[in-house]
C-alpha cells in the first residue's frame, strides 16, 4: 500500500510559514486560503491553519537529551538527510539538538536533528543509511 500521511497544526502567521517551510525546508507550496497553506513535506502534506500553537514540553529522552513532546518530523535517506541539515546549518538554524549520529553501530543506527519551527513547532528529520533499518531491534 502506497499512501501520504497528512498533518494539519496551528502557526501564527502565514507568511512567515512561507518563509520557513518554503524558503528554509524547500518544500513546495500547494493550496491556500487567508487562513491556512498547504506544503508538500518531503511527499507528505502538511496544512498549516491561523491559530494557537500546540503546547510542547521536553519530556522525551533521545539518548542524554530532553526533546519537545509531541513533535513530528520525517525519516530521509542519509543522503538527503545530510543535503538538510547542511541546508539548515546554513540558514543558521538554532537546534534543539545538533545533527548527529545515534546507535552508531547498532542495529537502527540513525542520524538525527531537532528543531522548531518560528512558532514553536518542534520537527525531528532522522536519516538512515538503509530505508528498512528504521524498524530494526
Amino acid at each position: 500500500m502506497n499512501s501520504l500521511f497528512h498533518l494539519a497544526f496551528n502557526v501564527t502567521n502565514l507568511d512567515q510559514t512561507r518563509q520557513f517551510y518554503g524558503g528554509v525546508l524547500g518544500c513546495q507550496e500547494g493550496r491556500s486560503t487567508a487562513t491556512w497553506v498547504d506544503f508538500d513535506f518531503f511527499g507528505h502534506q502538511l496544512s498549516m491553519h491561523l491559530g494557537e500553537p500546540f503546547k510542547t514540553a521536553a519530556t522525551g529522552h533521545v539518548g542524554e537529551h530532553l526533546v519537545p513532546m509531541p513533535h513530528f518530523g520525517l525519516v530521509l535517506a542519509l543522503p538527503d538527510w545530510q543535503a538538510l541539515a547542511q541546508r539548515l546549518q546554513a540558514a543558521q538554524i538554532d537546534f534543539i539538538l545538533e545533527p548527529q549520529i545515534r546507535f552508531a553501530g547498532q542495529p537502527g543506527e540513525q542520524w538525527t536533528m531537532f528543531f522548531c519551527d518560528p512558532f514553536g513547532n518542534p520537527i525531528e528529520i532522522k536519516g538512515f543509511a538503509a530505508l528498512d533499518a528504521v524498524y530494526a531491534t
